[in-house]
């Protein structure tokens, strides 16, 4: 995708925002349908070590849906959704305080940037100019970097629309941070519904030509989190190829369409039928058959034990499908409970990861003067 290409896509995807959420950014009282409804709270969740306050925000809709977001990372902390039987239940794995969180985890819940995904040895050449980033996998350069936006303090406000009540976050990542160039100015909105969809807006802009590429870090085990591994969850995923990866998880640049491989899951199948089959397990990008510019069906995933059912809908070209491989049983989350390999997975609305690396694939390239802009959300319902 060009810069022509790229502004002809912000304007559709500027258009496709307003109409899908209708959302005023600046906190204003709910509608006279939603008042009493939707409820957001705030309370105090801690300090990070430099003493600066950390709080705890839930958002909570008539259908008792609830949602708790930190501005810490933007980490989503908790996710209660009923199951086949209205029972409430937490779907997203995570910590039960900020201290936790601060000791270090796998990402969960959390805003991912300046770069979701990974970099090939933490390298690109942008306009003529070499770029060295942080490097945190392998000798590569994964989600940000050492600090990403999933370590940074956000700040913070309330969201309150016609459509549901959120949380805004702000947060300038400098020119330099990790090795990136130029400010980048970003905001993200959650928002929950009543219909049980949290919605996630994203837009940034920036003062010099630098890669972004922002996505959402939630594993998610709808049959509740620490109940177990995720490999008889049934997943679609509308997508009819996918980015090959070498050993190090970095695109080749090859894109290998799905048919005949364990990776067609354009028809719902468990996430254990032919796991077995791909080394490591899936932490592969899809690559999302789109028809038109737009929100789009990306996956639909069924938990036939809680007939919980989870669609993800995006604006963007690609979906990280991840089933928490490194997961090992040595992380006592909430309550204690022990998450097991392949006890969650991820599904991170994204470019393609080494973008910057590939000139054939979508480009990340943002230029001052444009506006980066993305939107997910998660659909939450039973199965009868």
């Amino acid at each position: 995708m060009r810069n022509r290409d790229r502004k002809i896509f912000g304007v559709f995807l500027a258009i496709t925002l307003i109409l899908a959420t209708g959302v005023t950014l600046s906190a204003r009282s709910t509608s006279k349908e939603n008042k009493g409804a939707m409820e957001i709270t705030k309370e105090e969740f801690g300090h990070t070590p430099d003493g600066r306050t950390v709080n705890l925000y839930t958002l909570k809709n008539a259908n008792g849906m609830t949602v708790k977001i930190t501005n810490y990372g933007g980490i989503v902390t908790e996710l209660m959704v009923p199951d086949g039987s209205g029972r409430l239940g937490d779907i997203v794995l995570g910590f039960d305080n900020l201290k936790e969180y601060l000791a270090g985890d796998p990402y969960f819940g959390a805003l991912i940037g300046r770069y979701g995904n990974r970099i090939a040895k933490g390298k690109f050449t942008l306009d003529g100019k070499a770029y060295s980033l942080a490097t945190n996998n392998n000798g590569n350069h994964l989600h940000g970097g050492i600090k990403g936006y999933d370590k940074v303090v956000w700040s913070a406000s309330e969201v309150r629309s016609p459509e549901g009540v959120g949380l805004k976050l702000n947060y300038l990542s400098k020119d330099g941070e990790e090795g990136y160039p130029g400010n980048l100015n970003i905001t993200v909105v959650y928002l929950l519904t009543p219909m049980n969809e949290l919605k996630i807006d994203y837009a940034a802009t920036a003062d010099r030509p630098t890669p972004v590429n922002l996505t959402h870090h939630s594993y998610f085990n709808l049959a509740g989190a620490g109940k177990g591994t995720i490999l008889d969850h049934e997943v679609m995923l509308n997508a009819d190829a996918y980015t090959v990866v070498d050993a190090s998880l970095i695109p080749t640049g090859e894109i290998r369409k799905v048919s005949g491989t364990p990776f067609d899951f354009t028809k719902p199948k468990t996430i254990g039928a032919e796991i077995s089959k791909v080394e490591g397990g899936y932490d592969h990008n899809f690559v999302l058959t789109r028809k038109a510019y737009g929100l789009q069906m990306a996956a639909r995933v069924y938990d036939p034990t809680s007939a919980r059912l989870m669609e993800v809908w995006t604006t963007e070209p690609g979906l990280q499908f991840y089933t928490g491989n490194f997961l090992d049983g040595s992380i006592k989350g909430k309550c204690g409970l022990v998450y097991p390999k392949n006890g969650g997975f991820c599904l991170e609305a994204q470019h393609y990861p080494d973008s910057p690396n590939h000139p054939e694939f979508p480009s990340t390239i943002l230029n001052p003067g444009a506006t980066y802009r993305q939107q997910t959300v998660y659909r939450f319902d039973i199965k009868k």
